[in-house]
């Protein structure tokens, strides 16, 4: 989602960048980064819009806010919204990526995607993630046409990144309201408070929707410290696969992968071979003849 497709007029002057998110502490939902952009020259003009840190904002002025930014020409926006699922499944895979890694790489996207647009970045105005100055050099060498400042708090000390914040912050609200809910086969209600790990509102509505061999509804990120300690003691999932591969000596080994997180199977592509093929089905589908398909 972004201001508009097309490359702004005022693109070939020099402009500046400030990029923020919304949502990477709660438990719930997506996390979303929000960038705004806009010609050095309108720079000065950004105090008049009276943009702010978007979590000292009631939700009614960040509304406000947000259409007025969308109707003002000398300014482009972009948001990246990484879903819930996506937030685990790179935290929980074999080859990890941690919130501060999908953070980083999320910012430089956004930047990629501008500069694309042929917009000339000459500046831009990020809040830390982690070091602020390990963050800059990694940004700097991945963009060394571009002068970064990395900042704490940079969303209320510069315009440009508190504007970015708006964007992050009401696009998150929105997406959470008008969420789709995909399991249809429970009862499952909206009243999850803030979303946050410490919110009372949202542990209950955790505990409700726990599902003993499922975990949780797709809005959760399964990762979370709270959702595994909310799992402990409940059905362990293993997937096996009852090849037999012939060892250097003859022997048979038996593989097996074990599912050690909800929801989440890291295997290799051999094993992917395997359960296409169907060799390596698990005798509950062997014994009831059930087929994989892969073309509907």
């Amino acid at each position: 989602m972004e201001s508009d497709c097309l490359t702004p007029e005022w693109a070939s002057q020099p402009c500046l960048i400030g990029i923020d998110e919304a949502g990477r502490g709660p438990v719930l939902g997506p996390m979303v980064y929000g960038c705004m952009y806009c010609p050095i020259s309108y720079q000065s003009s950004l105090a008049s819009l009276h943009f702010a840190d978007s979590k000292t904002l009631k939700e009614e002025k960040r509304e406000e806010l947000y259409e007025n930014l969308k109707l003002d020409k000398s300014l482009g926006w972009a948001v990246d919204v990484i879903d819930p699922r996506e937030l685990s499944a790179k935290m929980l895979a074999k080859n990890k990526t941690n919130l501060n890694g999908i953070s980083h790489n999320s910012a430089m996207g956004l930047i990629k995607r501008v500069l694309d647009m042929g917009v000339l970045l000459t500046e831009a105005y990020l809040d830390t993630v982690g070091d602020p100055e390990k963050y800059r050099i990694k940004l700097s060498e991945r963009f060394p046409s571009i002068k970064f400042v990395v900042s704490k708090k940079a969303d209320s000390l510069f315009p440009i990144v508190s504007g970015a914040s708006i964007v992050a912050k009401v696009t998150r609200d929105r997406a959470l309201r008008e969420w789709l809910v995909e399991e249809t086969g429970e009862d499952i209600n909206r009243n999850f408070g803030s979303g946050y790990p410490g919110d009372p509102e949202t542990k209950v509505w955790l505990v409700q929707h726990k599902h003993s061999v499922f975990g949780f509804p797709s809005l959760v990120r399964f990762s979370w410290g709270t959702c595994t300690t909310l799992l402990k003691g409940e059905v362990e999932v293993a997937w096996e696969a009852d090849e037999t591969e012939e060892s250097g000596n003859g022997s048979s080994n038996k593989r097996q992968a074990k599912l050690s997180s909800f929801g989440f199977k890291t295997c290799d592509k051999r094993s992917e071979e395997i359960e296409s093929s169907g060799k390596g089905r698990c005798k509950f589908f062997q014994a009831r003849k059930i087929q994989q398909l892969t073309q509907f």
